[in-house]
């Protein structure tokens, strides 16, 4: 029915665009605070680097997305043509597995910095960490990059090779079945969040298995740390990355069977989560960053007494 289809439009272009602009909103705060802090201290903490690099990342990655599902419900004849398709796509791939690998590193870097344990290999790390961090986010974003070209290559061969349409033409209305040209591609995406999420699994057990520790030896000691506060504040924002997390990965399984879904219901909730994923995780980094927290509370006053003059 053509009447639902079109609200089923509405409907997915209205909610991704909310998600979007509000993520848009959460990520670029975090970016002004930390460029803020940058200005006035002439420097930033290895924390405070991830964090510009992840808000960067998710920000882009906001705006290219509710770009592609944008044009991808409502106007699909102007997204599935040569090289429009095979650009967005690529990009998407690019700035996907660019926040995905940052927020990785800051999952690690909570690890090392806040679990301890008397492994030597671990304590050089703990020491070396604040020299890593750079490294770290420069191999992030050259790996992505290298996914990104990756994609592009492999999208555009796979259409030049198997489908015949002008250089115009429209990939979307082609007669040929493409999926099965692209496993290159599902492969490596899957490779990619299969192993994040197992660094994400790993870094969580650590943290767990050094909070358990830390806590029974207070019990003995008879003596209270701070750093076990460190510890739980830790664990709440790496466990809620572990749970959306999990289910990030879900969906991406979901996203690589695109073809096998006819229901418009799911793509939709797909669709939702995946915007909804980068926004939520930002707010709730946001709410255990001290200085991001402060700096929240002092404004929200201030929107307020804009909204309620309004």
């Amino acid at each position: 029915d053509q009447s639902n289809v079109t609200s089923y439009a509405a409907t997915v272009v209205a909610v991704v665009t909310f998600e979007a602009f509000g993520g848009m909103w959460i990520n670029a705060f975090i970016i002004f605070v930390i460029c803020m802090a940058w200005v006035k201290k002439k420097t930033l903490n290895s924390n405070e680097k991830i964090l510009l690099f992840l808000g960067c990342s998710r920000f882009w990655y906001l705006c290219i997305s509710s770009l592609y599902y944008f044009l991808s419900v409502i106007h699909p004849n102007y997204l599935y043509v040569h090289p429009i398709f095979q650009l967005i796509l690529s990009i998407q791939s690019l700035l996907n597995y660019s926040h995905l690998w940052v927020s990785v590193c800051l999952c690690v870097f909570y690890c090392i910095k806040i679990a301890s344990f008397q492994n030597s290999f671990f304590i050089y790390l703990k020491v070396k960490i604040d020299r890593m961090v750079p490294w770290l986010l420069f191999g992030s974003v050259l790996f992505s990059l290298l996914i990104g070209m990756l994609v592009y290559d492999i999208t555009d061969k796979a259409f030049n090779k198997n489908l015949n349409y002008t250089c115009q033409g429209s990939i979307w209305k082609a007669s040929i079945r493409v999926n099965e040209h692209f496993f290159p591609v599902y492969f490596i995406t899957g490779f990619g969040f299969v192993t994040s999420f197992m660094a994400v699994i790993f870094s969580d057990l650590l943290l767990l298995f050094s909070l358990w520790r830390h806590k029974h030896n207070m019990q003995t000691n008879s003596m209270k740390d701070l750093s076990t506060d460190a510890h739980i504040k830790a664990m709440k924002s790496i466990l809620s990355f572990l749970v959306m997390n999990s289910i990030n990965f879900v969906f991406l399984s979901l996203t690589l069977n695109y073809s096998s879904w006819k229901q418009n219901y799911v793509m939709f909730l797909i669709y939702v989560f995946l915007c909804a994923f980068p926004c939520v995780h930002s707010l709730i980094l946001i709410c255990s960053n001290p200085r991001l927290e402060k700096t929240l509370l002092r404004i929200l006053p201030c929107l307020k007494f804009m909204v309620c003059m309004k």
